[in-house]
């Protein structure tokens, strides 16, 4: 079921299901697993009192201090809001490959010149924040437009929802270690600079992942490849990933459908955009699909990403280790509701359902949350914790899965149509010529 469902359109030759599909496909989906990482972290990491001593926050008045913190988190944000706008150029021009590429060593270049901080310069911590996330805005466009676009394009059909949804599982798996890894810290090595800056290192190890995946495993889209005229590289580039010959009938079938899909698609950088201005049927088709990310955003789940600490904090909860405790568990509530989301619920409960459900008691939990900020109780520490994992749950088995939900997972009685043996025939003449 969901993602772990195998349904052919056709019959598929068994070499199609190898490893360079699958090797292909993870490695995209590491990217993902750096965002989801460096998005979870540095809300724990500004709150530790080795980095406030660090950066003499703690000589600050409190205001002086907050604004600091929310200036490394905030500038973050905008280095990634203009890195998703030129992300979309470069994906149409360049490819989804060196898009990719590109972007990931924007980031590990930022994230360096984080370490120039060391010694409590703020400036070095303020331009790399902005460089890495102008990175993280080119991948976080990736991430919901390039990447799972790239693995849908590579995977065959019956592992198509398999493959793409590997992407929000890395991306979660990411953001769990993001929420325990200050917890670990803390608990198991003494006070001092190694508490952030080894947050700040492991970083590297997913971007250095999908960078040297990138240029040894990752061949570039055929579906790309077909619309830039680079016929002759895309039938190789898919035979390499499909292990078939070019006369293959499978093959054969697959470029037709590739064609028949292109086709109908508007060509050109602007075309697209043109199209979704002046055609009301697709202009209210992107409007729904943006405003699903709009409203996420604007439900308060990133202020728990970024500020879990803070907020627990405002709730009455006293104790660093419980608030740390209770960051890990709102991480990893996340994290298992998003396994469970394509395995089971999307197939048994559908988005819409899903969506309704979990608006719901997202904003039930936000009330709760309100209510224990504005009493500022002390003896609220464990329904703090209860009301965490009750957002959790709701984003992460509703809203942010079935928005990006990958194509195949619900729609398990579609299939692609099959092509003529008539035109089949054709392109096997055309391929031995």
């Amino acid at each position: 079921i969901g993602i772990l469902a195998e349904i052919e359109d056709r019959p598929t030759p068994p070499s199609v299901y190898n490893w360079r599909v699958y090797v292909s496909a993870a490695t995209a989906s590491f990217a993902s697993c750096m965002v989801g990482y460096t998005t979870s972290f540095i809300g724990t990491i500004v709150s530790l009192q080795s980095f406030k001593d660090e950066f003499g926050l703690s000589s600050l008045s409190v205001s002086q201090s907050s604004l600091i913190q929310a200036n490394i988190v905030s500038l973050f944000q905008a280095g990634a809001f203009f890195g998703s706008i030129f992300a979309y150029s470069t994906a149409y021009h360049l490819g989804r490959r060196i898009t990719l590429w590109t972007f990931v060593i924007m980031f590990i270049v930022g994230a360096c010149v984080a370490f120039a901080a060391i010694g409590g310069h703020i400036g070095p911590m303020y331009a790399g924040r902005v460089i890495s996330g102008f990175g993280v805005g080119g991948c976080t466009m990736i991430m919901s437009r390039v990447v799972p676009i790239y693995i849908s394009e590579i995977a065959p059909p019956a592992i198509r929802g398999r493959l793409v949804g590997s992407y929000e599982l890395g991306w979660q798996i990411g953001g769990l270690v993001g929420f325990w890894i200050n917890y670990g810290m803390t608990q198991s090595l003494p006070y001092g600079r190694n508490q952030w800056l080894i947050p700040f290192a492991v970083q590297l190890i997913p971007a250095g992942i999908v960078l040297i995946g990138s240029l040894i495993f990752l061949c570039e889209s055929p579906r790309w490849l077909w619309t830039r005229g680079r016929r002759e590289e895309g039938v190789a580039t898919l035979c390499w990933l499909r292990k078939l010959q070019p006369d293959d009938t499978y093959f054969f079938e697959e470029i037709e459908m590739m064609d028949l899909q292109i086709q109908g698609l508007p060509s050109g950088f602007l075309k697209p955009i043109r199209l979704a201005v002046t055609d009301s049927k697709v202009t209210w088709r992107l409007f729904l699909g943006h405003m699903l990310f709009v409203l996420q955003n604007f439900s308060g789940i990133n202020a728990i990403n970024y500020y879990s600490p803070a907020i627990f904090e405002t709730m009455g909860v006293t104790s660093i280790k419980t608030v740390d405790l209770m960051t890990g568990l709102f991480g990893g509530v996340k994290c298992i509701m998003t396994i469970l989301w394509p395995t089971v619920l999307i197939d048994k409960l559908g988005r819409r359902t899903l969506f309704l459900v979990g608006g719901t008691v997202g904003a039930a939990c936000m009330f709760v949350i309100g209510a224990l900020i504005a009493s500022n109780s002390s003896s609220s520490t464990t329904d703090s914790s209860l009301s965490s994992q009750s957002i959790a749950i709701s984003f992460s088995s509703t809203s942010g899965p079935v928005s990006t939900s990958p194509p195949g997972t619900a729609h398990r009685g579609s299939s692609t149509p099959r092509c003529s043996a008539r035109r089949a025939a054709t392109w096997g003449r055309s391929a031995r010529a």
